[in-house]
């Protein structure tokens, strides 16, 4: 039996790859791509295995895990800084190393799952960035052409969340990335609701990078909206959220609710995804400590009485994950939160 795929996705799921290759120095690229066309079979580029669901039977088909690091800084003109890294550098780690250097550009996409070449493939994005913003060119592996070849930001067709990369899967796999970074000791100025109460700013602040970009990995761990790197919630897709486009009507009634709305970079409305399902009645759910014992511990103490019984609690997103049911709908505006939710017109 081949490789378990499971044993490389978040979510663990996944049968066997026909052939899992990983790939961690760039100069062997070359001869890996030619093994791989030999043999005539489309090859699945995996990267931190957030976002995937591999199928239980496996990939009929070689596995490609970019595991390349390295990251290199080229001074430009005035306080410009290119970036470079290579894809399988992770993507957290390259936004604290920019941030270390004191870079801004990318500081709102910490804490976001997977590696910095698979970023491009969803043009990720969150509080108001996007890694598209900053591209100059990827270096690109052609396998229709049989070649590696330097991609501009044209070519790349990003959208929100996609790209030519998602549109035409197979085509490219990303080998490099070049980012246009500024230096600067400030953050961009926050246009996020969620980011400025965390860092207790006005919208239209800029904080320090330091403090926005720890800013941004502590609002994302309080609405649990971070991938853990043990525990039960360990297992889940990871951060993936597409906000839903919105009519004006909608994006009034969301507005009036208290819930966020933004135009995306072709100027659709689109309502926040995170506050819908937190306004459906799953919310991050606090954890209780599980209790340990010692071989040599005194006896336990008596429990204490039993409680008088408590009204069930609202749905929680973790608890879903562990495979509570799924609530049934309620066909009034009343969720299950206790919370009135807002009738926003159909499209």
């Amino acid at each position: 039996m081949g490789e378990l795929l499971a044993d490389h996705t978040t979510l663990r799921l996944g049968g066997p790859a026909d052939q899992f290759l990983t790939h961690t120095h760039p100069a062997d690229w070359p001869d890996l791509a030619q093994d791989v066309r030999r043999n005539g079979l489309t090859p699945y580029v995996l990267g931190g295995g957030s976002n995937t669901l591999a199928d239980d039977t496996g990939y009929p088909g070689p596995v490609i895990r970019m595991a390349t690091r390295g990251i290199a800084l080229h001074p430009l003109e005035d306080d410009l800084v290119e970036v470079i890294a290579q894809a399988g550098e992770p993507l957290g780690t390259l936004v604290a190393f920019t941030v270390a250097e004191h870079l801004s550009g990318i500081e709102y996409l910490g804490g976001i799952p997977g590696t910095a070449g698979a970023a491009f493939v969803q043009n990720t994005g969150a509080y108001g960035q996007e890694i598209a913003d900053t591209v100059t060119r990827l270096t690109a592996y052609d396998w229709h052409l049989g070649q590696t070849t330097i991609l501009q930001l044209a070519d790349c067709r990003f959208g929100y969340r996609t790209s030519t990369f998602k549109s035409r899967p197979g085509r490219w796999t990303i080998l490099e990335i070049a980012l246009r970074l500024t230096r600067s000791r400030t953050a961009a100025p926050v246009t996020y609701r969620h980011l400025a109460a965390a860092l207790s700013v006005p919208i239209g602040a800029r904080p320090p990078l330091p403090d926005a970009a720890q800013g941004v990995l502590d609002d994302r761990r309080h609405r649990g909206l971070s991938l853990p790197g043990s525990g039960p919630d360990a297992r889940q897709a990871g951060s993936v959220f597409l906000n839903p486009p919105v009519t004006p009507a909608q994006a009034a009634a969301v507005r009036a609710a208290g819930g966020p709305v933004h135009r995306d970079q072709s100027g659709h409305l689109r309502a926040s995804a995170g506050w819908l399902v937190e306004q459906a009645g799953f919310t991050p759910a606090p954890r209780s400590r599980p209790a340990s014992s010692a071989p040599n511990a005194g006896p336990s103490p008596s429990p204490p009485a039993a409680a008088p019984p408590q009204p069930p609690s609202p749905p929680r997103c973790s608890d879903w994950r562990r495979g509570s049911s799924q609530p049934r709908a309620s066909s009034s505006p009343q969720n299950q939160s206790g919370l009135t939710m807002p009738r926003i017109p159909a499209q």
